[in-house]
């Protein structure tokens, strides 16, 4: 079944006017399960990797047709990613309802320098009756300050201010700073605090190889399986399936 982005996807194409041409490939072709051209299909490499974290992304109007979008790369590991397009006048009742379901505790990742201190907070707070769910605003920058000034629904849940150690590594596209991250990169850091540590370390490796491979296909390379970025995340793979062969061993 297609992931919530994918969905997310199809309906706002249903909604053009005119067909959205993504650049690269022959005649604009790509894949329609990882978005590379098919010379450099990852489709065989998505992990599957469970989390008691949930990711909610809340797009703006074209991001899910761009292929250097990265929430897509989220919803390839995290099940639990749900997808909706923003809308300033428009709020979707799913969206509403996801916000108000008990099982979870969200939180609006966001700089604090735009939130009132008292939403701020700087760790996820370990409630043992509660998953967390981390909104993830995904956009340009200007698209989401915009999303986080006009969604006064999000106005009751904390703001997760990440201050990361280390900056981007995204290449795909060009930010007005160096501090800024793209929507893998957060998300990562948020599975990160949230102790979803393989998680966290999985789409890390999985947007390494995206990147590495939408480059290779912009400049006709082929793909290195035996390159840095895929081995880390066959490893990765590798490790997580070894342990879930071990606990069933033992009968856990």
């Amino acid at each position: 079944m297609p992931h919530a982005v994918a969905r997310l996807r199809s309906a706002r194409l249903a909604r053009s006017a005119k067909p959205f041409l993504a650049r690269g490939g022959p005649k604009g072709e790509r894949c329609a399960g990882c978005r590379l051209v098919p010379s450099h299909c990852m489709c065989a490499l998505r992990p599957n990797v469970p989390t008691r974290s949930g990711m909610c992304l809340l797009m703006a109007d074209i991001e899910p047709l761009k292929p250097s979008n990265t929430g897509w790369l989220i919803a390839d590991v995290v099940a639990d990613t749900f997808a909706f397009g923003w809308a300033r006048t428009e709020i979707d009742p799913a969206l509403l309802a996801l916000l108000s379901d008990p099982q979870w505790q969200p939180f609006v990742v966001f700089p604090s320098a735009f939130a009132d201190a008292e939403r701020v907070v700087n760790e996820v707070t370990h409630d043992t009756t509660k998953r967390p769910l981390f909104i993830l605003l995904d956009g340009t920058w200007d698209e989401a300050r915009k999303m986080f000034r006009k969604s006064p629904y999000l106005d009751r849940f904390p703001v997760l201010s990440l201050h990361p150690d280390q900056l981007s590594r995204y290449q795909l596209r060009r930010s007005q700073t160096e501090a800024h991250f793209c929507t893998a990169e957060v998300g990562a850091m948020c599975l990160d605090l949230a102790n979803d540590t393989q998680a966290s370390q999985t789409l890390d490796a999985y947007l390494d190889v995206y990147t590495t491979r939408y480059l290779l296909a912009k400049q006709q390379r082929p793909v290195d399986l035996m390159d840095a970025v895929h081995v880390k995340l066959q490893q990765l793979i590798t490790h997580r399936s070894l342990a879930k062969e071990q606990v069933q061993f033992r009968g856990i």
